[in-house]
């Protein structure tokens, strides 16, 4: 018994059930039924029953003894590779190569201190890619020494790859606090995360103009922002051979103190802004006209206080607008406080000219408004009033800010001026990513200074790969997809979002209807394809396994082909 196909012109064949006898000495067949009805699976079903075959469900036939998320693995080492980290890392395979590597993938991934990493890595396929067996929390440290002794040579290869002459770095530092106190880093200093009393570490950031980032320095908490500078001057003309570039920073960042060191580096051009008591000097002497932003808001001008400089005196109206009410909300605030503390003093429930300052102290620094009030304090009397004249000078100058550069007008306009030093709110990103979005700096609970420095530069190699995914995959997130467009936008006025990105932040959705998403939840997508390991039902231990992987949908599969288009 047998099936037959016969050829049918124009349509699906007739599949015939036959079955074949002898007539005598000849071989003969008879229909015993038509199958033409049937779908292909069932005809295909019957043909492995007449070859004697015993059919099962599949899921009687295999059982599943094991599924790990894959696909975020498999994007990030994805993107790793494109990036060639690997050979960043080193030329030589090592043992530690590939637990720095496997490092690096989890920052990315799912942050955590080194122990609980080797605790995670094995709910993924993490551990089975990077043959990360028998690894424990004493190999990752040896892996971290391994790695801070590469750090110099490491950077040197991302500036080379990154960084230009005669182009923009931006370079910024910022602070992350100590869970702990018996690190010869951790000093008492300016914290910038708001955490009165905590011991920290600084650490600067040096990326190119778009943000990427290239090397980071670390440095005691109590550094002063300009004495890091010199340093990085001096790497990025002695080790990494770069002659000429234009350094961008802060007003904290480049004093007029390191100006001058600058000066003594040939090549070596700035773009930074004054602070608010230069622009005062400038206004008070008619250096700084404020009455030409009435006609526009950007002008170019010079001054003897700053010989051989440009500078650029900038207006930001919206930013005025929202700086006056801010302070009008804070006098405000302060005012109704102070009338409390009157009222106190007329009841004669405060008294004592020492308690009512202490008092009145307080009200006024818990807004930062002492210098706008007059106060008269005595045994048995408080009053103020607010300095209007003083009010309306800072409020002349609201929104106002003034760059300071070398670099002639054939060099770079003023308008590019602008936008270079805008710039540096990429390396302010890459702050808030290190620090609280994705990759977690913190909480550092290393105690060697030596350790603290490798997990920080860790932590940069992972916003590395992260930059460049989350650069590939702008068109699936809540994410401008042309970032050049700034280009042509108004240098002064707000950054704002274009009509793209408008449509994907009201409608959570892409032009194509399918969800955007953050960078956060497109891994978590990625992480449903899943690696199932497979074997056949009741069988023993030993026996052979195969693995299963699930087939991406078309949102995993454009996330994927997107990193392919990383350039190398």
């Amino acid at each position: 018994m047998h099936i037959d196909v016969v050829p049918n012109r124009g349509s699906r064949p007739a599949y015939l059930l036959r079955e074949a006898f002898r007539d005598g000495a000849r071989v003969r067949k008879r229909t015993l039924a038509n199958l033409s009805a049937l779908s292909d699976e069932q005809i295909f079903a019957i043909r492995a029953i007449l070859r004697g075959e015993s059919l099962a469900p599949a899921g009687e036939l295999f059982e599943a003894i094991a599924s790990r998320p894959h696909g975020h693995v498999q994007a990030v080492r994805l993107a790793m590779q494109r990036l060639g980290v690997t050979r960043l890392l080193g030329t030589r395979a090592s043992r530690e190569r590939e637990l720095v590597g496997a490092l690096v993938a989890a920052r990315v991934l799912a942050p955590h201190t080194k122990l609980a990493t080797t605790r995670w890595w094995h709910t993924t396929t993490l551990a089975e890619e990077c043959k990360l067996d028998g690894a424990d929390a004493d190999d990752l440290y040896a892996a971290m020494d391994w790695l801070l002794k590469r750090q110099g040579a490491i950077e040197k290869k991302l500036a080379a790859r990154h960084l230009k002459a005669g182009g923009l770095v931006l370079y910024d530092l910022t602070s992350s606090y100590f869970e702990g106190s018996g690190c010869p880093l951790a000093k008492m200093g300016y914290n910038r995360d708001g955490k009165k009393g905590k011991l920290e570490v600084n650490y600067g950031l040096v990326s190119d103009a778009r943000g990427c980032p290239i090397a980071v320095s670390v440095f005691d908490g109590n550094t002063a922002d300009c004495e890091t500078l010199t340093a990085q001057v001096a790497r990025l003309k002695d080790e990494w051979g770069i002659e000429r570039f234009v350094v961008v920073g802060d007003r904290g960042m480049i004093s007029q103190k390191g100006i001058d060191e600058l000066k003594t580096h040939p090549g070596v051009d700035w773009i930074t802004a004054l602070k608010s008591a230069q622009i005062r000097c400038l206004v008070a002497a008619g250096g700084l006209q404020l009455g030409l932003f009435d006609e526009r808001p950007l002008f170019e001008f010079t001054h003897a206080d700053y010989p051989g400089e440009r500078l650029i005196a900038c207006r930001n109206r919206e930013l005025a607008k929202l700086r006056a009410a801010k302070r009008q909300a804070l006098l405000e605030a302060t005012s109704t406080e102070l009338e409390k503390v009157r009222a106190m003093v007329e009841r004669k429930t405060l008294a004592g000219g020492e308690r009512i300052g202490l008092r009145v102290g307080r009200v006024v620094n818990k807004y930062k408004m002492a210098k706008h009030f007059a106060l008269e304090i005595d045994e048995h009397r408080l009053a103020f009033r607010i300095r209007d004249e003083q009010v309306k000078e800072e409020a002349a100058l609201d929104g106002i800010y003034v760059l300071r550069t070398p670099l002639a007008a054939e060099q770079m306009d003023a308008a590019h001026i602008v936008r270079s030093y805008k710039s540096l709110a990429a390396v302010e990103r890459a702050f808030r990513c290190l620090k609280t979005i994705d990759l977690k700096v913190r909480p550092i609970h290393h105690r060697l200074a030596e350790r603290v420095r490798a997990h920080i530069f860790l932590c940069l190699l992972a916003y590395y790969v992260k930059w460049h995914m989350r650069e590939a995959w702008r068109a699936m997130l809540f994410a401008d997809e042309d970032p050049t467009a700034k280009v042509q936008r108004d240098p002064v006025a707000p950054a704002k979002r274009s009509a793209q990105a408008e449509h994907k932040a009201h409608t959570h959705t892409l032009s194509d209807g399918t969800p955007a998403h953050s960078f956060r939840t497109l891994l978590e997508e990625l992480a449903t394809i899943v690696r199932n390991t497979c074997r056949t039902v009741k069988a023993p231990a030993q026996a052979p396994t195969f693995t299963i992987v699930t087939q991406p949908n078309p949102i995993q599969q454009r996330a994927l082909q997107l990193l392919d288009t990383i350039p190398v």
